[in-house]
């Protein structure tokens, strides 16, 4: 799917059609897995950590952009309607930041055991998110209490993410009490989630709109993937060579990030032993995997307020 330029590409087709034949390979692929080597499995095990690690990346991105781009449409309609929507919004998203993390505080910081290390998770969470609110509210940035307050809810949820992932037997871990409805809770919720992350980002990376697009994907139109209006499918009706809204070779790879991250959080990062290993990403490489993802969450929102103003030259 390489190269791929206008619509008249006969691998235009294949992109979009042929879906009765691409069931049948899927499912041809799929038994003979069963047959293939476990030094190949091995070796895409090791592939998949760093793919799922740069899938990751790539749902942090695409939420700043989608909280950024949110709060513009919203300032640009210049109504004091929208500027009491931005702030009831953001009080909201704080009101639920802090009671979820006074949750935390109560599931896993029980009373009697030393759990320092969920402690400095909680603490250092509610610290980002009054940076957040600084950052965000600095003079020379003069930004929206919008997005900071998003994303430091969206950390929040990183947060107890990883922290519910820790091993059930662990002593910090206040829902371990709760272990078989986690168990088939966190199944459904896993896959729920996969699925909805892999289509949107999908969609959204493998878009020519959208800030993760390559420099060389095509930018003819902002049309998306999926037509959205009646105009955009009358105008697919249409007999005309147009060029390919969005790089087909791209909208692949993001499927395989996600396909990698899939295989990551099934078998908890690949090293789910003994009870865990029955549970859905769980184990401490589940947890550092959550907490690393707070981290970058924090770092690119930062530099997406700060690089403006660092380089005003350069378009963000």
């Amino acid at each position: 799917m390489a190269g791929i330029k206008d619509q008249k590409d006969p691998r235009d087709k294949i992109h979009h059609g042929g879906w009765m034949a691409k069931i049948f390979c899927w499912a041809v692929i799929v038994f003979l897995m069963f047959f293939v080597p476990n030094g190949v499995v091995s070796f895409y095990e090791s592939i998949s950590k760093f793919g799922s690690g740069l899938f990751l990346l790539v749902q942090v991105v695409l939420l700043l952009d989608f909280v950024h781009g949110w709060n513009e449409n919203w300032v640009a309609k210049d109504e004091q309607f929208w500027y009491m929507a931005l702030l009831v919004v953001a009080v909201v998203c704080y009101i639920a930041t802090f009671s979820f993390s006074g949750l935390l505080f109560h599931w896993f910081t029980p009373s009697g055991h030393d759990c320092g290390l969920n402690m400095f998770f909680i603490v250092f969470t509610l610290i980002l998110v009054f940076a957040f609110a600084i950052v965000a509210l600095h003079p020379k940035i003069n930004g929206s209490l919008l997005p900071a307050s998003v994303i430091g809810l969206y950390c929040t949820y990183l947060c107890y993410s990883g922290l519910s992932s820790e091993p059930r037997d662990y002593e910090c871990n206040g829902l371990h009490n709760h272990s078989k409805a986690v168990s088939t809770g966190s199944l459904t919720l896993g896959l729920l989630t996969t699925v909805l992350s892999v289509v949107y980002s999908a969609v959204r990376a493998g878009s020519s709109a959208t800030v993760l697009s390559p420099p060389d994907s095509p930018r003819g139109t902002d049309k998306p993937l999926l037509p959205f209006s009646k105009a955009d499918e009358q105008e697919d009706k249409k007999d005309v060579p147009r060029p390919v809204t969005y790089s087909y070779s791209f909208f692949h790879l993001i499927f395989s990030l996600a396909s990698m991250y899939s295989a990551m959080l099934l078998t908890g990062w690949s090293t789910s032993i003994g009870e865990s290993g029955k549970l859905v990403d769980v184990g401490w490489p589940s947890v550092w995997v959550r907490i690393a993802t707070q981290w970058a969450t924090a770092g690119l929102f930062v530099w997406s307020l700060v690089a403006p103003i660092l380089f005003p030259d350069r378009e963000f």
